[in-house]
């Protein structure tokens, strides 16, 4: 089987590249057509996401009070998964979290808080990983450095990438790309 290839989604603003990963992630419902991963539809009408798919939302969603290391912890604990603690300190490393590992996710700043959501995607393996502008935060350096996690993370997991973004720096580094215009 061919590696699968990242795909970048590109658009201004309402566009609807956020409208198209919720609904690949099963958080909204398709207007028509079909999405599949492997043998199973994921716009089926289910009770919950499918636990493959993974998004990294633009908003993050942190928890505060917790601690960064925590808020990577946070994915497993809502699957009832047990986390692979040598995985969190990897995360953390690999995105240059480690000195904030143990500080509440309040006090980081948008650009860490990003990555740190990131991470909390990453450790869940997913076979389908969605990020919904996952660089806009941060600056060229750790937009690359991103980029190339995101990438490096679902060839190594096998997993399918979907990175929706305005963020014309990734072009370079995802062969595949869909530019969505708003009507």
């Amino acid at each position: 089987m061919p590696a699968r290839q990242p795909a970048l989604l590109l658009g201004h603003s309402g566009s609807g590249k956020s409208t198209a990963l919720f609904t690949l992630a099963g958080l909204l419902a398709p207007l028509g057509g079909e999405a599949w991963l492997d043998d199973t539809p994921l716009t089926a009408a289910r009770p919950r996401p499918d636990p493959r798919v993974a998004i990294v939302f633009q908003d993050m969603h942190l928890m505060s009070g917790l601690s960064a290391r925590d808020n990577v912890r946070l994915g497993a604990f809502a699957r009832s998964i047990k986390a692979d603690e040598v995985a969190v300190e990897g995360l953390l490393g690999d995105l240059g979290l480690t000195a904030m590992a143990d500080r509440p996710a309040e006090t980081l700043s948008r650009g860490e808080a990003q990555r740190l959501a990131l991470a909390r995607a990453l450790l869940l393996k997913p076979r389908l990983l969605l990020a919904d502008e996952p660089t806009a935060s941060l600056d060229d350096a750790n937009a690359a450095a991103v980029a190339d996690l995101l990438a490096a993370t679902a060839r190594t997991t096998d997993a399918a990438l979907i990175v929706a973004t305005h963020d014309r720096r990734l072009i370079d580094r995802f062969p595949r790309h869909l530019e969505l215009v708003a009507a």
